[in-house]
């Protein structure tokens, strides 16, 4: 995995995100057998972004913030299946070997 993909995980995640996009990657590689790479990092990248928008609770009347929610929300869905689909494509009969180095890696500040 490029180094900058960790660098944008420790810099742009609360650590509460971090635990949930590690669970979300330890879900896809150990229960749906996804192979570890750029494609489960992006997957999970946008599933994590898509938690985060789905915790704010704009106002009543914040109208155009629940406009923003709503089309963002939409583009993050069509990310999450596109990479989605690629990850069931390359799907491995048994979970990936090189798991437990990935989510190590990204689990180390």
């Amino acid at each position: 995995m490029r180094k900058e993909l960790k660098e944008q995980f420790l810099r742009e995640l609360s650590p509460w995100e971090k635990l949930f996009f590690l669970r979300k990657a330890r879900e896809a590689i150990y229960e749906k057998c996804y192979p570890v790479g750029e494609d489960l990092f992006q997957y999970c990248w946008f599933l994590t972004l898509r938690e985060r928008l789905r915790q704010i609770r704009p106002q009543r009347q914040a109208g155009g913030l629940r406009y923003l929610l709503a089309h963002g929300l939409k583009e993050l869905e069509e990310e999450i299946r596109h990479y989605a689909q690629r990850l069931q494509a390359q799907r491995l009969p048994a979970p990936d070997r090189e798991a437990r180095g990935f989510l190590e890696h990204l689990s180390k500040q």
